[in-house]
């Protein structure tokens, strides 16, 4: 059994009624920037350990583990800078796993240029750092010590509420 299958097990999750105009059953794919495809390639394959394909003459395909794909479309110098805050995460075995990949990002800042790297910090549950790739996306290398974060965030429900007018939590 690999990993993931271990972590997650059943990568469903359960349908909970919706009152939305739309009704989705899965949300499917999102979408990130890059100048030079074959560069940003070469980052994903070789130093993320992403699953790559080109399926279009400026857009390839991304993907790690779950059913969930993110399109990267090539725009050259038309790039939008993202912030860290909207960043793209991804889930290391251990904390040692995490301080062995940012020692790999100081590394390899110039080979893949890596334009900035993090320190490695205890925040909102994980051990982390961030790193800000050569197309200015953020990318979050994470270990969780309860397993998969995700389940752990829907299952512990609101714990905030809104103060959005209008908008319920």
């Amino acid at each position: 059994m690999n990993t993931l299958r271990e972590l997650v097990g059943d990568a469903i999750a359960e349908e909970v009624p919706r009152a939305s105009i739309i009704q989705p059953y899965v949300i499917s794919h999102g979408t990130l920037e890059c100048a030079d495809m074959q560069a940003s390639r070469k980052f994903y394959q070789e130093f993320l350990g992403l699953e790559v394909v080109q399926h279009g003459p400026r857009a390839m395909a991304i993907r790690c583990g779950l059913k969930f794909h993110i399109i990267c479309v090539q725009v050259g110098e038309k790039i939008h800078p993202m912030s860290y805050l909207t960043h793209w995460g991804i889930d290391v075995q251990s904390r040692e796993a995490v301080d062995s990949a940012h020692a790999a990002a100081l590394a390899n800042t110039e080979k893949y240029a890596i334009r900035k790297v993090a320190d490695v910090v205890e925040q909102h549950g994980v051990y982390s750092f961030y790193l800000q790739d050569l197309d200015h996306n953020w990318w979050e290398v994470q270990h969780y010590e309860a397993g998969y974060q995700h389940n752990d965030i829907f299952d512990f429900g609101d714990v905030y509420t809104s103060s959005l007018d209008g908008v319920a939590p």
